[in-house]
């Protein structure tokens, strides 16, 4: 009797162990696949003349969360939105990889409070190490661990830009090499830094060039615009501000409240970033940016890039994120919008990234001329990066 009670503790542990290794190796993915769908499965077909127009531009897309669902960037993926083969096939140069740390239960738009995180489940489901379960810290450097890693192991073919010099480089290299992809790493949310502005350098250091002080709640550096309070900026917000420019970080106010972007385009003393999001004037809501943000942000010299998904733009299809984008134009000039798909952020997009030509042909349908176009679609990103990322 005892050896089949044994047997059967046994066979219930193995039958456990099996279970969590399921959880392990199969719920991320089945998550994944849940919260970033493509509403129209590629292949997809533009016109011949946008066609022709996309190849000749250099496009670059200021924020995908991609790095969040473990996948190995240099394969062509059968979920998600972003990966190194399928940026090439959409023609696209440049990519900002953003770090999600931390994400609370119930995500809204409206209010979360900061007592929940669905990233702990995803980090130990996904294998992180240890060291990132509990840590935010720990979580984005380990991140751009692994981003350096693919770009290591890539042969050439995917490359990490941090200074002026790497994107001249870069972008000389792709006159002759088009399928060549450039990272850029950013942090969406600076709780990253667990309340210590010095921690901005250790940020710096893993090679991450772009930081929001806040996602979806408010933290030690500010408040966000679906946070409790929707404070603005706190002392040690303003430190990071300062030093986030002396080293030449660029500041992302996406997600940011009212009172934060003010008192962060007040104190600014280099062109500020809304690495994604849409506007109110074709889709209002808490999320958006106002006609008064938006020139604000213009009189900054900075760029708004536009994101593809329903919230950002009230639409889906390319037609709305065009839509959006030719509002911001005709309120703030061409030389303030850009792309900012949030691609892989647990949102549903009208396309993957190898879609992209399909969004050159909304903006030649909204009428707007070749060399607008091309500053929409990359233009005005690489100009930017040119001029604030450091020596």
């Amino acid at each position: 009797m005892r050896r089949i009670l044994k047997i059967a503790a046994a066979a219930a542990l193995l039958v456990a162990a099996i279970g969590l290794g399921i959880f392990f190796f199969v719920a991320p993915a089945m998550v994944e696949r849940s919260m970033n769908q493509v509403l129209v499965a590629p292949p997809y077909e533009a016109t011949a003349a946008a066609r022709r127009l996309h190849e000749t531009l250099v496009v670059a897309d200021m924020h995908a969360d991609s790095l969040l669902w473990g996948r190995d960037l240099l394969e062509r993926g059968e979920r998600g939105h972003v990966d190194v083969p399928r940026l090439i096939e959409g023609n696209v140069a440049v990519q900002m990889f953003t770090l999600v740390s931390k994400t609370p239960s119930g995500l809204n738009i409206e209010r979360n409070a900061d007592d929940s995180d669905n990233v702990t489940w995803l980090a130990i489901g996904q294998r992180w190490p240890l060291r990132t379960w509990f840590s935010l810290k720990q979580r984005a450097l380990y991140q751009a661990e692994r981003l350096h890693a693919m770009a290591q192991a890539s042969n050439g073919r995917f490359v990490i830009v941090k200074t002026k010099a790497d994107l001249a480089v870069f972008l000389e290299r792709r006159k002759t090499e088009p399928e060549i992809v450039a990272g850029i790493l950013g942090i969406e949310g600076a709780q990253v830094l667990e309340g210590d502005p010095a921690n901005v350098d250790a940020m710096f250091a893993a090679g991450y060039r772009m930081m929001a002080p806040t996602h979806f709640f408010d933290n030690e550096m500010a408040g966000s615009a679906h946070g409790i309070d929707k404070g603005g900026l706190t002392e040690a917000g303003r430190k990071m501000i300062a030093r986030m420019e002396e080293l030449g970080m660029i500041v992302d106010i996406a997600h940011g409240s009212q009172k934060q972007i003010d008192e962060v385009l007040a104190m600014a003393t280099r062109p500020v970033v809304v690495s994604h999001g849409g506007v109110k004037g074709t889709c209002d809501n808490n999320r958006n940016l106002s006609d008064g943000q938006l020139r604000a942000i213009a009189a900054n010299g900075g760029l708004v890039g536009i994101g593809y998904w329903d919230t950002a733009v009230c639409g889906t299809d390319p037609a709305a994120i065009a839509r959006a984008q030719k509002y911001v134009i005709d309120l703030i000039g061409a030389e303030h919008v850009g792309l900012g798909s949030d691609y892989d952020g647990a949102v549903d997009v009208p396309f993957d990234t190898t879609g992209l030509p399909l969004l050159t042909e909304a903006l030649l349908a909204e009428g707007l001329g070749e060399h607008d176009i091309a500053r929409v679609m990359g233009g005005n990103q690489i100009r930017l990066l040119a001029e604030l990322l450091p020596d």
